[in-house]
């Protein structure tokens, strides 16, 4: 999972972004609340962990923002070094959806995360077979069928329509989408994922009167959409 963090101690940046890569996600590190604020106006992400203290812009007023502006179900964990009972109560009144008192110990990090995301995302593991309408996928194979009949779609078609449809209705970033189908480690260049746009809703017909379409956010990236939902 894609998870961003504020803290503007970078030995604590470091630390956090160590034990969450090693288990698996990805982590974009923030030291500034301004800047983290810019960056969520253009990117998608599937958590975030706050610091509650920042000095330009704290974690309470960048939860604020993330509650009126982004889907509700996107998890929150706010870092303290406040222990009391009041402060904790106010960060989750904030729209926190759990807490870590600092020092942050690795185990507990990872649990409370893992459980955070079970939680906000319970579709998120694998299954072999998923359906959506007509459309059904399966995820070992590599296969997809409309209405029974076969579409033949490279690796990476699949793996974008199949990342389109598992968040259906959710707008996600072109550095989302990168990472999550061509990974983050390799360059590719800019005009390629519009192509794989491109050839996805060709070949999955993903028009109104098939009951989807594909967009794109303008300067964000793009939202597949079931009509009529």
């Amino acid at each position: 999972m894609r998870i961003a963090v504020l803290d503007d101690d970078t030995n604590l940046l470091e630390l956090v972004s160590t034990i969450l890569n090693s288990a698996g996600h990805s982590v974009h590190p923030f030291n500034s609340g301004k800047d983290m604020l810019h960056n969520l106006r253009r990117d998608s992400y599937d958590m975030l962990i706050l610091d509650w203290q920042v000095p330009d812009l704290n974690g309470t007023e960048v939860m604020h923002w993330v509650r009126e502006k982004l889907p509700a179900n996107l998890p929150i964990l706010f870092m303290t070094s406040r222990s009391g009972e009041d402060d904790i109560v106010a960060g989750l009144a904030a729209g926190a959806d759990d807490y870590m008192i600092k020092p942050i110990r690795r185990g507990e990090l990872v649990a409370r995360v893992q459980a955070l995301l079970r939680r906000a995302y319970p579709n998120q593991h694998m299954p072999e077979h998923l359906e959506f309408g007509q459309y059904v996928f399966e995820t070992r194979s590599a296969r997809l069928t409309i209405a029974g009949e076969l579409v033949e779609l490279t690796q990476k078609e699949f793996d974008l329509a199949l990342l389109l449809f598992r968040n259906l209705g959710r707008p996600l970033s072109r550095a989302y989408i990168l990472e999550a189908v061509w990974s983050r480690d390799i360059e590719i260049p800019s005009r390629t994922m519009d192509t794989h746009i491109s050839r996805v809703r060709s070949k999955l017909h993903l028009r109104p009167e098939n009951g989807f379409r594909l967009a794109p956010v303008y300067s964000y990236g793009y939202r597949l959409e079931q009509m009529g939902s």
